[in-house]
């Protein structure tokens, strides 16, 4: 059964369904966007994250995670295992687990570390351990609900179906919803969206609960609460299909990316009330705290070299490396991203 067809039956045995149900089965369900297809995270997939872009993202964040003498890693929503290959050139020795989704990324796993290690969900893994788990690119594709701000309050988006297309239904916002609005969403205007990420801070509990010690760190694209409060007036739902913005999220399910801006302000509020340590960095700036920085300025002082010394080749091949490393911390591109430490 395909996606659309999963969803037109559940909303026609139910109803209109919560926003969070049609994007948690557009993308992880049978037919969904991760569970089938070729490897999404690639340059003929659909996007591209940091680890493709360059090894030195890898490499850079195993340089911190040996700083933490870690005794297990686990990547979750690990991709091909293009940021464990390099990861695991600094960590060679340790425990190494990764959690993906999709069946095509499973596989691709299987080539870097042992079958056995490779899961298909979070519960999976160890109950406990002294580590550290790492997501990149993961918490915006959790699945949101929709609240919509209102003169009264909040209302939120279901998905229904009219004729043969999906519709939004606006209807009275769970209790739920409308606190982490509260709290999260800043000054929103009415007929502002906010983007209710409670799978995201859900998330986040069960992986501090996984650790007896270590450290959690995301990686991904978003901002704090205020920093995010200029698009409340769209809302940032979107979607992405071949490198590109895709259409709306609910005209083809199952067919495209569905994501959102992560909203550090709810994960950082989780540390704060599990009692944990947290820090919220840029990306461009922990990599540079890292070395990155550094290698960037030793591969131009090594392609100057080759060009002096004629060796044309070597020399693009190095130009190459380097324009990747460089293209990490661009500010307006991924080194804008966030990355947040929590420390357990």
């Amino acid at each position: 059964m395909s996606v659309t067809e999963t969803l037109r039956a559940t909303i026609a045995a139910e109803g209109p369904i919560r926003f969070e149900t049609f994007m948690d089965l557009a993308l992880y369900h049978e037919g969904g966007f991760f569970s089938t297809g070729p490897l999404r995270s690639s340059a003929t997939g659909d996007f591209l994250t940091s680890p493709e872009v360059s090894p030195w993202f890898g490499r850079t964040i195993g340089k911190y995670l040996a700083s933490k003498r870690i005794e297990t890693l686990v990547e979750v929503g690990a991709g091909s295992g293009s940021l464990l290959t390099p990861v695991l050139e600094d960590l060679p020795d340790i425990d190494v687990w990764a959690v993906e989704a999709s069946p095509m990324a499973r596989s691709s796993l299987e080539n870097v570390i042992p079958h056995d290690r490779v899961a298909d969900s979070f519960g999976r893994l160890p109950k406990r351990f002294s580590g550290a788990i790492v997501a990149n690119e993961l918490i915006d594709n959790l699945p949101v609900a929709l609240a919509i701000k209102t003169d009264d309050g909040w209302n939120e988006h279901y998905v229904g179906v009219e004729g043969d297309e999906f519709v939004m239904v606006e209807v009275p916002a769970r209790p739920d919803v409308v606190a982490w609005a509260d709290v999260y969403g800043g000054e929103v205007t009415v007929d502002g969206i906010v983007e209710v990420q409670l799978a995201a801070t859900s998330w986040l509990h069960r992986a501090i609960d996984r650790l007896e010690s270590g450290v959690v760190v995301l990686i991904d694209y978003g901002g704090t609460a205020e920093e995010l409060e200029p698009r409340r007036s769209q809302g940032t739902l979107r979607t992405y299909r071949g490198h590109h913005l895709g259409p709306d999220p609910l005209l083809e399910p199952g067919e495209t990316d569905i994501t959102v801006d992560v909203n550090f302000t709810a994960l950082l509020a989780v540390a704060a009330e599990r009692g944990v340590v947290a820090e919220l960095h840029r990306q461009d700036d922990f990599l540079s705290e890292w070395g990155l920085r550094d290698i960037v300025r030793e591969l131009k002082l090594k392609e100057l070299e080759m060009a002096r010394g004629g060796e044309t080749m070597s020399q693009l091949v190095v130009r190459s490396e380097r324009i990747d490393a460089e293209t990490l911390l661009h500010p307006r591109g991924l080194g804008d991203f966030r990355v947040l430490i929590v420390e357990i």
